[in-house]
This record gives structure tokens, C-alpha cells and sequence, in this order.
């Protein structure tokens, strides 16, 4: 147990290596980085099956230990490989969701239950895996070993990366150092099957894809984070973040808007205010998540309502954190659903890091 303790502590508190801003470069930076010191692929969307709509989360992280570096052994745990995987049922009004944690050696072998390419997004923990075709398209595939439900989804893009900040550099706090890699896929067009307990069903629907990587997991004074990807009913894609304090104010925040085929439109600090609303308190960890919010950026006011409260992921198993994701809808001043997404918020039930 206090192995264990100690390696989930370190993929919170990533070693930090020498900072470089180098441009990104595809398909390299598609895979893995394993220099850095956390990274993770970020997959979520909104599934319609028959007359049901779900959504979706499927998320590899990679954590960079700073144990074993001159251990040669295979199984040495010079990296931690985690997965959340949930599915977000409205109609049943609760959260399926599971996760696995593995200790990775670095080899890009693929034959082995867990791997994570440096060359593309080939990523997988067990029977999880998130795999990029030579087309562009992913797979995504969740085994149902004791989790209880299970998805094979294939996502096609439809747009090309979308670099956020500058050209894939995402400024996250006042600080030199307070940065990450970051590119998204939004609009990804996505089919495939959905089981959930013994019921397969086919279905459809609109996906987000996040790459991100950085040597730390929070600036100094941040406790957490509100995020929002959302694709727009017009093909576009809005991305919204703040970092929070601890007296829940911001220390910082960004975001973009890109229409199809135009350059993104990146934020600057100011012009991104999330104001909270409605509060859902989790029965579980007691934490309070506003479920509603006013969003202001340079598009005008919006308001981001989740289509589920109860979408509160415990993953202390596994990354010790726990966390809110779920979907969520984008509605105009006039109260028109203008699209639909997710919704990530963080550091509410302990600092995250801590």
C-alpha cells in the first residue's frame, strides 16, 4: 500500500524536466512525450442511441514517475498509465464509470497490455485502448471486464488539429513556466456500438478529442479548474478554462473559438469570465459543483447548463483525485441550445494535487 501510495503521488506531482517550446509537428506529436512530465488524451462526446442520448468519456494519462530511470528491467515503473472511461446515462439519470492504473517501462512494444507509441496516438491500459488509423480516424474501444458497460467507437475527424494558444502553446498562469502543449479535434464524427449491461445498441454522435502535456500539473496558487470544449450546432469549436484559487477566483483563464476551415480565435485572459449558477452537492463527497454557469467571451454571454447533475467521477484509485465531467448544453441569450459538449470541473473536493 504505501508503494502505491507513493507512485499515485508522483503522477500528481510530476518531476519537472528542462522547459522547451518547440513547435508541434504531425504525426509525431500525436504520440507520446514521454519526457514530459504529464500528458493525456482527453476523448469525450454525446452519443445518440435509438432515442436516447448519452455521453461519453475515455481519457489515458501518462505520468512520468522520476522513479527507476536506470533500472533496465521491463516492468520498471518509470511511467504510470491510467484510464477513465464513463458513460453518462440521462435517461437512467446516473454516471457508469470505471479506471485503471498500470505501471508502464517505456517500450513502445504493442503486444503488451500497456503501451503508449511515441510515433502516434496508440495508447492502451489492458482492454482499453485509443488508437489512431493511418486515415486519421480513431478507435476506441472500451473492454467490459467487471465494468459493466463497454463501447467500440470509431471517430472521424472532420477538421483539421486545432492548435490552442499560440501555434499548440497554451499559456496556463502568469509564470514562464506555466504552459502546456495543447491541441483539440473537435467536431469528430463518431459510430460504433454502446453496451451497457447486457443491451448493445448502434449509435452515432459528435466527439472532442484533447492532447495535452506539460512538466506540471498546476501553476503555484491554483487549486483546480473549470474547462469547456463545446461543438457548435454550426460546426464551430469553443474552448473555455479558468484556473481557480482556493477563494474561488480566478488566477487565470483562456480559450478560443475556431470556425470551420478559418484560423482559431484565441482569448486573452480578460475576456473570459465564468460566473457560477445553480449548485449540485455530490452525496458522496460533499462537494458543492455549480452545474450551471454564465459564460462571457468575445462570442457574447452564453449559459452552459449540464444535462446531468450527478456526473461526479471518483477516481482515488487510480489518480487519487475526484473530479466532475459530464455533458453539458451551450445556450444562447435567447435560450436556443447553440451546442452541446463537456463540462470538466476540478479541485472541488481537495486541491487538486494535494
Amino acid at each position: 500500500m504505501r508503494r502505491r501510495t507513493l507512485l499515485l503521488a508522483a503522477s500528481l506531482s510530476p518531476v519537472r524536466a528542462e522547459v522547451s517550446k518547440p513547435a508541434l509537428h504531425f504525426p509525431r506529436d500525436f504520440g507520446s512525450h514521454n519526457e514530459a512530465g504529464i500528458e493525456w488524451w482527453y476523448v469525450t462526446g454525446e452519443l445518440q442511441a435509438g432515442d436516447e442520448l448519452c455521453g461519453f468519456q475515455l481519457t489515458f494519462f501518462r505520468s512520468r514517475t522520476g522513479l527507476a530511470r536506470d533500472n533496465p528491467s521491463r516492468f520498471a515503473a518509470r511511467q504510470l498509465l491510467l484510464a477513465h472511461a464513463a458513460v453518462s446515462d440521462l435517461r437512467a439519470g446516473r454516471l457508469l464509470h470505471a479506471q485503471r492504473v498500470v505501471r508502464w517501462s517505456e517500450s513502445d512494444d504493442e503486444t503488451l497490455l500497456a503501451f503508449a507509441s511515441t510515433q502516434d496516438t496508440r495508447v492502451r491500459v489492458q482492454d482499453w485502448s485509443l488508437l489512431r488509423e493511418g486515415d486519421g480516424s480513431y478507435r476506441a474501444q472500451l473492454g467490459d471486464r467487471d465494468v459493466g458497460f463497454a463501447y467500440e467507437l470509431q471517430l472521424k475527424p472532420t477538421q483539421a488539429p486545432l492548435l490552442q494558444g499560440d501555434a499548440g502553446l497554451s499559456r496556463k498562469g502568469p509564470g514562464a513556466g506555466d504552459f502546456s502543449h495543447y491541441y483539440s479535434e473537435p467536431q469528430l464524427a463518431v459510430s460504433g456500438t454502446l453496451t451497457r449491461g447486457t443491451r448493445q445498441q448502434a449509435v452515432s454522435g459528435r466527439a472532442w478529442l484533447d492532447h495535452e502535456w506539460s512538466d506540471a500539473l498546476l501553476p503555484r496558487d491554483a487549486v483546480g479548474w473549470d474547462w469547456l470544449g463545446i461543438n457548435l450546432e454550426d460546426g464551430s469549436a469553443l474552448t473555455a478554462f479558468r484556473l481557480r484559487r482556493a477563494d474561488g477566483s480566478t488566477l487565470w483563464a483562456g480559450g478560443s473559438h475556431r470556425m470551420p476551415g478559418a484560423a482559431p480565435r484565441n482569448f486573452a485572459p480578460d475576456e473570459v469570465r465564468f460566473t457560477p449558477g445553480r449548485r449540485w452537492l455530490s452525496p458522496a463527497t460533499h462537494a458543492s459543483y455549480p452545474v450551471q454557469w454564465t459564460l462571457d467571451t468575445p462570442l457574447g454571454r452564453h449559459e452552459v447548463r449540464a444535462l446531468l447533475d450527478a456526473q461526479e467521477l471518483d477516481a482515488r484509485t487510480s489518480s487519487g483525485t475526484v473530479y466532475w465531467e459530464g455533458l453539458s448544453e451551450l445556450r444562447d441569450a435567447q435560450g436556443r441550445v447553440v451546442g452541446r459538449g463537456y463540462l470538466e470541473m476540478t479541485g472541488y473536493v481537495r486541491p487538486l494535487g494535494s
